[in-house]
């Protein structure tokens, strides 16, 4: 459980990184899935944006008690889960992240969704740890993004320079195990990966169920196939939907 600092951190600031940790034998079997889906799909080296489309063990992760005690003590009792990503970023290879807020990308109505942030590898400044804009997340809105075309980030979208100051950034160094949390309006990203060590890193997306993920909307705007928004099987986690108009009908 979050304990009372730990937890108003997280809504003054955006984002916590409580005292937790996987045991050694599940960052074992997180090791050994990832291998196996790199194995069959060697394109989901550096990322692959949907895990459960592939591999549904990751659901095991995904129900831990305690990660599900502290997402409840966040966005309330009843939530879903709706994705889980997986970042590796290889030594020396891994690319940028730019500043952005998850939910530029995401079809969720209200916005809402809580990250869960797993270091599968030590994570640090060296090999390109998260870094975020504490209370960036405090107006509720989504801040102008502009399209880049720049081959070298890992995603299209970028906040523009004049909505944060990066100055302000706060590194999240995560020893193996250790993981954060953060709101879907937090200003965040990562830099490349020039060290000699890998960055591997887990995320599960959880939203409470007063918010309806809008499959219809996603497939007219994203690619086809497992990987499109449209095509994410949404897993009741705990209580119910509350919304009582999410689909929880098995994609893939």
């Amino acid at each position: 459980m979050l304990t009372d600092e730990e937890l108003q951190q997280y809504q003054r600031d955006g984002y916590v990184t409580p005292k937790f940790c996987l045991d050694d034998g599940m960052l074992d079997e997180i090791r050994k899935a990832h291998q196996r889906l790199v194995d069959r799909h060697p394109e989901f080296n550096d990322y692959c944006s949907a895990l459960l489309a592939y591999d549904p063990w990751f659901l095991e992760v995904a129900r831990h008690p305690e990660i599900l005690d502290m997402v409840q003590q966040v966005i309330g009792n009843d939530f879903a889960l709706w994705n889980s990503s997986f970042f590796a970023k290889p030594a020396k290879v891994g690319t940028r992240t730019p500043w952005h807020q998850d939910g530029e990308y995401w079809p969720i109505k209200p916005l809402a969704t809580c990250t869960v942030w797993i270091a599968i590898d030590a994570s640090t400044t060296e090999n390109g740890c998260l870094r975020v804009i504490p209370r960036s997340h405090r107006s509720r809105t989504l801040a102008k993004h502009q399209r880049s075309e720049d081959k070298n980030i890992a995603l299209n979208l970028e906040l523009d320079k004049s909505e944060f100051d990066e100055s302000q950034a706060v590194d999240i160094e995560l020893k193996p195990g250790e993981v954060s949390l953060h709101d879907v309006y937090l200003f965040h990203g990562s830099e490349a990966n020039e060290s000699n060590h890998s960055r591997r890193g887990m995320t599960l997306r959880y939203m409470p169920t007063s918010s309806v993920f809008c499959h219809d909307a996603a497939e007219s705007s994203d690619a086809k196939g497992r990987l499109g928004l449209g095509n994410r099987t949404i897993y009741l986690m705990r209580g119910t939907d509350q919304s009582e108009r999410n689909d929880f009908r098995m994609r893939y």
